[in-house]
């Protein structure tokens, strides 16, 4: 096991992989672990803690990347990832233990689930791609207007870029944006490439008339195949949980 010392220290970066990645080159060389790792937006200095600020080096992080995959495997590095991505507490202490055991041990630090950041991470993952999934199968899109088409999704966990990167290999030849209203970001794409853009300051332009005759014609589908005595709120929000439900179309007022 990685034989560092636990020090009474708060590091904070700036929320990002790379920043995470930096970290982790910083502790493996000084063999230290700190206390806590918050991030920028999330950190409230007090004059009772120790904090040091952590400014990212892309070296490092570099370096850190391509050692995952040489030292430890790919599926460290897709495991750490997406349990990055994810929106739990304290995930960068438990992807760090995971990763600077990972040097030590290599390959089979993913057989040992029984140690809690390992088993930590795995279901962060876990987490994380499931509601990537989940969002695959409900995401709705709308036309606006001048052949682009628009989708809201309000996901508990950072899974934009993967459900984006899953409608680009549908749509290859469509331009259509993907709103996280959660978290003030938008995927564009333009049949040619993709950005992901802060949308603090997005304005939806208004549906075109095509468009809302045929959100008014699904609503009216999916009313009238409902059987009234068989509806059962609860079965359908095991399948379909309702925190979805405010970005799909037959379920708006």
């Amino acid at each position: 096991m990685f034989n560092g010392n636990v020090i009474e220290k708060t590091y904070v970066y700036d929320g990002s992989f790379a920043g995470l990645l930096t970290m982790v080159f910083d502790c493996y060389t000084e063999k230290v672990i700190p206390f806590k790792i918050v991030s920028q937006d999330e950190f409230e200095a007090n004059f009772l803690e120790n904090f040091e600020r952590k400014q990212t080096e892309e070296e490092k992080a570099s370096r850190i990347f391509h050692g995952i995959v040489k030292n430890i495997s790919y599926d460290a590095l897709y495991n750490s990832y997406y349990a990055f991505l994810s929106n739990t507490t304290e995930k960068e202490i438990q992807i760090l233990k995971y990763l600077l055991n990972g040097f030590v041990l290599g390959p089979k630090i993913d057989t040992m689930l029984s140690i809690d950041f390992v088993f930590s991470v795995h279901a962060m993952r876990k987490k994380t791609l499931n509601e990537a999934h989940k969002l695959k199968g409900l995401l709705r899109f709308m036309e606006i207007g001048n052949n682009v088409f628009y989708a809201s999704i309000h996901p508990s966990h950072n899974v934009l870029e993967n459900v984006g990167h899953h409608f680009v290999k549908r749509l290859p030849l469509q331009n259509f944006i993907i709103h996280d209203k959660n978290r003030n970001l938008a995927f564009i794409y333009d049949t040619k490439e993709y950005q992901i853009v802060d949308a603090s300051t997005f304005v939806l332009p208004t549906l075109s008339e095509e468009e809302k005759q045929y959100e008014q014609l699904w609503k009216t589908f999916f009313t009238t195949i409902a059987i009234q005595e068989r509806t059962n709120p609860k079965l359908q929000m095991q399948f379909m949980p309702k925190k979805y439900w405010q970005d799909l179309i037959e379920l708006k007022s």
